[in-house]
Formats: structure tokens, sequence, C-alpha cells
């Protein structure tokens, strides 16, 4: 598991590497990310200015509490709030820049694989296809989002245990929506693409949950962004060529002739 994990964070590593190898391919990741991120940092500021509001209008039966259970609630849904709405914007981003940027990051794992060699896929998922499932994924993050704010509200653990169950889940969203792209265009369905990665669970979660983190630093998402697309496509490549001798053991050779 911990092996797994490991070998899975390093293929960021690996990515962060074509920043130094092809700088200007990795530059066309960054602007749906920047300008996505413009986006949610705007609407984040909106809620810190607004929150004690939002926070009074929401709870106006503890107008007659006394002190200090008024402030503890009030500062608990506060606090949660501003976690929430961060989280939030944490597992939406990669749904929401996939949904628009699909064509840049498209070129950027086209380009991955041929430094790879081996057959490439002609065409890619498609900005549709992509904008679809950046769209799933969106609704996804916003279902874990609820399940880290009601865990966030339990005593003592869960302003702990929230975001840490948050960062697992997200991360291995984000792992198979990214590596998905290379298996897609293969012609690989989500039922296929489950089979094909059951093995290599630890593995995706490792490198899901590093993106995540790296999301958390200043600016680190647009950056990561384009990185996190190269390294899912050496992850799918991998995982693809490590299954490929086991399809060629399972082919049944036709038998000769007496």
């Amino acid at each position: 598991m911990a092996s797994g994990f490991a070998h899975g964070a390093g293929f960021l590593v690996r990515g962060m590497r074509m920043w130094r190898e092809r700088p200007a391919l990795m530059l066309l990741g960054i602007v749906p990310a920047a300008l996505v991120l413009l986006v949610l940092l705007g609407l984040i500021v909106t809620l810190l200015v607004y929150v004690d509001d939002l926070v009074g209008w929401a709870t106006p039966f503890a107008d007659d509490w006394s002190d200090p259970w008024q402030g503890i609630l009030r500062v608990g849904l506060g606090v949660a709030l501003v976690l929430g709405s961060f989280f939030l914007s944490m597992v939406t981003f990669t749904g929401l820049t996939l949904a628009v940027g699909d064509p840049f990051y498209e070129k950027i794992w086209k380009e991955t694989e041929r430094t790879l060699g081996g057959d490439v896929p002609e065409r890619g998922v498609g900005w549709i296809r992509g904008a679809i499932d950046g769209l799933g994924l969106i609704a996804l993050g916003v279902a874990t989002t609820v399940m880290v704010f009601a865990i966030g509200l339990v005593p003592v653990i869960g302003p702990i245990l929230g975001p840490v169950l948050g960062v697992v889940v997200a991360g291995r969203l984000l792992a198979g929506e990214l590596v998905s792209r290379a298996l897609e265009a293969r012609g690989m369905d989500r039922a296929a693409q489950k089979a094909l990665l059951a093995g290599h669970r630890s593995t995706m979660l490792g490198f899901g949950a590093v993106v995540q983190l790296c999301f958390l630093i200043p600016f680190g998402a647009v950056l990561m962004m384009p990185a996190a697309v190269v390294g899912s496509t050496l992850l799918a490549r991998e995982v693809l060529d490590a299954q490929a001798p086991v399809r060629l053991a399972n082919t049944e050779l036709p038998h000769s002739s007496a």
C-alpha cells in the first residue's frame, strides 16, 4: 500500500519535469487553469466579506442565546462554511478546468504519449465529452464537500477528520478523471477502465492525493494542473503497458493443421 502510494505520487514529480523539457507546451495548460482560479478566488473573497451576515441570516433562532453558546455556534458554522468553500473550490477546480480547457490538455497528453512512443490515439475524447466529464466531476466534488462539511461539524475530531477524508476522496476522483482521458481515447468505457485500474488503487490514490495537496498551495493549482495531466498520462501508459503481456498471453493461438 505505502509503496504503491509513493509510486503514484512520483507520477506528479515526473509530470513536473515536463516544465523543464517542454515549457511552451506546459504554458498552454496555464490558460484555462488561471481563468478558473480567478473566478473561484473572486467567489471565495465575496464569501469572506459576507460570511458573518450569511451565518447570522441562517441562524435567527440563536439571536436570543446567551454567550458563549451563540458565539460557539456561529463561529463554528462560519469556520465550517469557509473551510467548506475552500474545499469545494479545490474539488471543483479540476472539473471546471477540464470542462473549459479540454483542447489545451488534449494537446498536452498527446504530446506526452508521443514522447513515450508506441500507438498514440489520433483523436481525444472531444470537447463536448470532456465538458460532460468535467461537469460530472464537479457534481461528485459538491457531494464530497457536503460530506466534509457534515463531518466537520462533529466536535473535536470533525475539523481534522473531515478535510483528511476529503483530500483522500477528492484525490481518488481527480486521479480517475485525469487518467480516463488516455483510456477513453482508446475506446475504453468506464467499466473497462475500472477493471483495468482495479489492481492500482494505491497508485491512483497516491497520485490524486498529492495533486490535491499541491492545489492547496497558493497558485499551485495553476502550475500543477499541466503537470498533473502529464503525470496521469504516464500513469495510464504504465498500466496499459503492464496489461499488454497479460492480454497477449490470454490470446488463444490458432491451432495448426496436421
